[in-house]
């Protein structure tokens, strides 16, 4: 019997099977997105969790639950003698409710990029522990009405019913498969098969960049309140978030440190820092290519050349190579401070498996972030310095 390749099966998905809402195309997307986030992972069948890709689709759809202004995904039939209109997608009062909880929480203009930015909060436990429960719970919720969505998608991706993707099962239930970082026994789980992985993997920029366009064009189709353009749609689907929050626990940490004479060294310069005004806290790999707020991405570097130099590159595979001993000696340091220590080893479970005992964890932690960084931004064609 002929079975599709992956490419044939993204390519059909994502071009011709009929969609009633956006659902096929955010499902892609967001296992392209936890492809590219686990490129360690090769060869084998992959659980990745629906709570995973749920909280992507916080992300991506946030900029389209404006309490005052909505983007519909969908049809909205009438329903009942009331003639009430349905929601176009069901999660759309919890997102809506979270959104309205956020804005009133921070007190900041919004930002299409504001999800991505909350979801780096709510999956860092220190940073969620600083939020009031009522947005925790309203995270939540949302979280829980998007992972009961994501099962029309994976049901009804390609011909027929459950013809890419089995139907989802626990965890705990499933053998032989190859389990992202921090999925516990009980999560209800999609198994991505390796060849579909593999796609993933050797595709990640053209199968972001097609689901950002059919996205663009499917959502300029549905009937809304307003005039909109695919334009429009495109530049809410890439927004990006700044880094809305200073990093102000972190930067205390370590200028602690620093004021207890424990210096740091800049990993491209070579510098040594041994001031707070010396150095900047540096995102490895660059929000811009995607937020990562997590410790072991966060290292203090030379001000003059983070500002001038690097900015929102990422060094090229030589000079991660050459940086490697410089991030482990960085990551010994945090060891050496309790909360420093607990986060990092916190922050670190969340991306990577299997980092080894205390005496092993520095180094084998920067052998993991330099391969993950180097194949983040060859699959997004990073400019590199």
């Amino acid at each position: 019997m002929f079975l599709p390749s992956g490419e044939q099966r993204l390519a059909t998905i994502l071009k011709h099977d009929t969609k009633t809402t956006s659902y096929k195309i955010a499902l892609l997307r967001a296992i392209n997105d936890v492809v590219l986030l686990y490129p360690a992972i090769q060869g084998q069948d992959v659980a990745v969790p629906l709570s995973r890709l749920a909280e992507l689709w916080v992300a991506y759809y946030w900029p389209f639950a404006d309490a005052q202004a909505p983007i519909y995904q969908g049809g909205r039939a009438s329903r009942g003698e009331a003639d009430s209109v349905r929601n176009d997608v069901g999660f759309r009062p919890a997102l809506t409710q979270l959104r309205l909880i956020w804005e009133e929480l921070v007190q900041l203009p919004p930002q299409p990029a504001d999800g991505f930015f909350l979801l780096t909060e709510m999956r860092t436990p220190r940073r969620r522990a600083t939020y009031p429960v009522t947005l925790q719970q309203a995270y939540q919720q949302t979280v829980a009405a998007m992972t009961k969505a994501l099962q029309m998608p994976i049901k009804y991706a390609g011909p027929g019913e459950w013809a890419v993707f089995d139907r989802p099962r626990r965890y705990g239930q499933l053998t032989g498969v190859a389990g992202l970082p921090d999925t516990q026994l009980t999560d209800l789980c999609v198994v991505v098969s390796a060849s579909l992985w593999e796609a993933f993997q050797r595709l990640s920029l053209y199968v972001e960049a097609l689901c950002l366009h059919e996205w663009a064009l499917f959502t300029e189709q549905v009937k809304q309140d307003r005039e909109i353009d695919r334009g429009f749609i495109y530049s809410l689907l890439t927004a990006r978030p700044d880094n809305r929050r200073p990093l102000s626990w972190e930067r205390n940490q370590i200028d602690i440190l620093l004021h207890e004479q424990v210096a740091f060294t800049c990993p491209w310069t070579l510098k040594r820092l041994t001031q707070p005004q010396h150095y900047d806290l540096d995102h490895l790999l660059p929000l811009a290519v995607y937020p990562v707020n997590e410790l072991w991405n966060l290292l203090p570097v030379d001000r003059v050349f983070n500002q001038q130099v690097k900015r929102d590159k990422v060094p090229d595979s030589g000079r991660l190579a050459a940086a490697e001993p410089w991030l482990a000696a960085a990551y010994a340091t945090y060891l050496r401070a309790p909360a420093l220590q607990r986060a990092v080893r916190e922050d670190a479970a969340l991306r990577f498996t299997g980092l080894g005992e205390e005496a092993s964890f520095a180094p084998a932690l920067a052998n993991r972030a330099v391969r993950f960084i180097d194949a983040v931004a060859a699959a997004r064609y990073v400019q590199r310095f």
